[in-house]
């Protein structure tokens, strides 16, 4: 029998952090939340174009004002309105130190998703348009790797994106670089001791 029933994903960009979370919950009942849709909300809200860069602004914002660990806080309280229909919540995408930390405090587990980079890049190429992000994933590969590795190093603002600082700090780790469902699914299941 499980017992993680707060898991935080984090990993690098297109590694198939909401698959993976998709996949926890339509096979084994957990319900998936992603912080970045918070986000996206947030800059709707304030009339912005949901791009990485205002995303990181809102979120380094909101970090400031309310707590490294305010994301998840955010993501558990709505899953706390809906936890007696799930076996757990599973939240994507843990960027900031903060939120892995908030995750373990909260008694759960964190799960780095990584894959080779050309095969990310062509991931987010292929599925841009169904993810209604096509402006935003529009970019060249050198602008991908360039804007993935300020995001995995500190600013040396403690509210800013340090994706190594979360990886450091992660329980799990899954390697995704093929694109069998089939395979995912067993790497879950065993990862989250199913």
């Amino acid at each position: 029998m499980n017992n993680l029933q707060i898991i935080g994903l984090a990993g690098t960009n297109g590694s198939g952090k909401d698959t993976v979370g998709q996949i926890s919950a339509d096979s084994y009942g957990y319900w998936f939340i992603s912080v970045t849709e918070l986000l996206r909300a947030e800059a709707k809200r304030r009339g912005q174009l949901a791009e990485r860069e205002v995303l990181r602004t809102i979120s380094a914002e909101w970090r400031r004002e309310a707590g490294l660990g305010v994301l998840v806080d955010k993501a558990f309280a709505e899953y706390e309105k809906l936890k007696d229909q799930y076996h757990g919540v599973v939240m994507a995408s843990m960027r900031n130190p903060g939120e892995a930390d908030r995750i373990h405090e909260l008694g759960g587990s964190m799960i780095w998703i990584d894959a080779d980079p050309r095969v990310r890049y062509d991931r987010i190429q292929a599925n841009a348009a169904t993810r209604d992000r096509a402006e935003e994933d529009r970019k060249t590969y050198e602008q991908f790797l360039a804007e993935e590795q300020a995001e995995m190093h500190t600013s040396g603002d403690a509210a800013t994106l340090d994706m190594s600082a979360v990886k450091d700090r992660c329980d799990i780790f899954l390697a995704n670089d093929g694109n069998d469902l089939a395979t995912l699914q067993a790497s879950i299941k065993t990862a989250l001791h199913l």
